[in-house]
């Protein structure tokens, strides 16, 4: 199989397990918004294939015709060097194009997309359409974390059948040592990455411990029961605000009914797992535990030398890590209108790693990093705690 023809089976299945994951959802959930960070199952569906439009086929495609030019606006997602996009907290309210135009219109790209990697050109912008490849995988996940949200919001909290996590967690947690060294982080292969990844580069790490495994929906009721959620000297001065001003008592997802606790899943409502890793907590959550334990979280560099070293499984949850998400040394964007991709993010949010069961299998790299705002938590993130040694 030449390298054309394999870019053109990963796009095609690509395509068609996005069309997968909303197999199960009714038609009036494909336009469910129920916070402004979340976005339709419609809205997904359009702006994959509005990114494939805009960065490839108008430009590399000979005469290609826009499918309809009100879509530059309505599936723009934050390209201000691109034009005007619909507002974010008001994808929600596009009833129209109805969905089934949206089908046509992945129907109409794809065939373009065909047509164009039969093309010699495809081999000069193959770097360019896998990005697109691997920015609707991206999607993938987020509709799952966006249906999720949506599905619980709505009072029925009906079960999607979908089930990303069994029920065995026995592992035992110990604590794993890293001497102090010159370490290597980032990636320099030619293999496909974002550009948040690159360039490879030398970090300086003091020693340290991190745990081998992740903290349990039972540890974090130890914290729960201790009183957590009201005292204000285990938190950050902006966590302890988000608290106050949202009455938060309890994870995303969970709820406690006659003394029990059960927790929100893509099969519905379920008692609470208590050996399942702690998902959905926020960063303001995972430090304030990180706290009470006596621990901290691992700094992004920590994170990827001991997950190299021993191996961390990565299809569990987001962890969250203590760095704040900025450019590596030498950092370069991805070029042309893609520059906008990762990089203008890189303030006020922090940086996970690791991996989710939501997550394609090939994002599961140890350079892979992901980054959310501190008050974020219905992605799935998870929790795992580092420590100091001190000389």
């Amino acid at each position: 199989m030449s390298i054309l023809e394999k870019l053109l089976q990963q796009f095609s299945d690509t395509r068609k397990h996005t069309l997968f994951l909303c197999q199960g959802l009714d038609i009036e959930e494909y336009n469910l918004q129920a916070m402004q960070e979340v976005s339709p199952p419609k809205w997904h569906l359009a702006h994959t294939t509005w990114f494939f439009e805009t960065f490839i086929l108008n430009i590399y495609h000979k005469n290609y015709k826009l499918f309809n030019e009100n879509f530059s606006a309505y599936f723009n997602s934050y390209y201000d060097g691109i034009g005007y996009f619909h507002p974010r907290c008001k994808r929600g309210l596009l009833t129209k194009p109805y969905l089934r135009e949206i089908h046509a219109y992945r129907q109409y790209v794809d065939a373009a997309m065909q047509s164009l990697m039969q093309n010699k050109i495809a081999t000069e912008i193959q770097g360019l359409i896998m990005l697109g490849i691997h920015h609707e995988k991206q999607h993938q996940e987020l509709l799952l974390m966006d249906m999720k949200y949506n599905l619980w919001s709505n009072p029925c909290r009906r079960n999607f059948g979908l089930d990303l996590y069994d029920d065995q967690f026995t592992e035992e947690s110990t604590w794993l040592t890293i001497e102090s060294s010159l370490y290597e982080i980032g990636t320099s292969a030619s293999d496909f990455h974002f550009d948040n990844e690159a360039p490879r580069h030398k970090f300086y790490l003091q020693p340290y411990r991190i745990a081998s495994t992740f903290v349990s929906n039972q540890d974090y009721l130890d914290f729960i029961n201790d009183g957590a959620y009201q005292n204000p000297l285990l938190w950050l001065s902006d966590g302890w605000d988000w608290i106050a001003s949202n009455n938060i008592q309890l994870p995303l997802y969970w709820i406690k009914q006659d003394e029990q606790f059960f927790e929100f899943t893509l099969c519905g409502l379920q008692s609470l797992r208590a050996n399942k890793p702690i998902l959905h907590l926020n960063y303001f959550e995972a430090d304030a535990y990180a706290r009470w334990r006596g621990c901290r979280l691992p700094t992004e560099q920590e994170w990827e030398v001991a997950a190299q070293q021993f191996k961390f499984k990565q299809d569990i949850g987001w962890q969250w890590t203590s760095s704040a998400y900025s450019p590596y040394p030498g950092f370069i964007p991805f070029s042309g209108k893609a520059t906008e991709f990762n990089g203008k993010f890189m303030c006020q949010q922090m940086v996970l790693r690791g991996g989710s069961a939501a997550s394609p299998e090939d994002h599961l790299r140890y350079t892979y990093r992901n980054f959310f705002a501190p008050y974020s938590r219905w992605q799935f993130s998870a929790l795992r705690l580092a420590n100091t040694i001190e000389d």
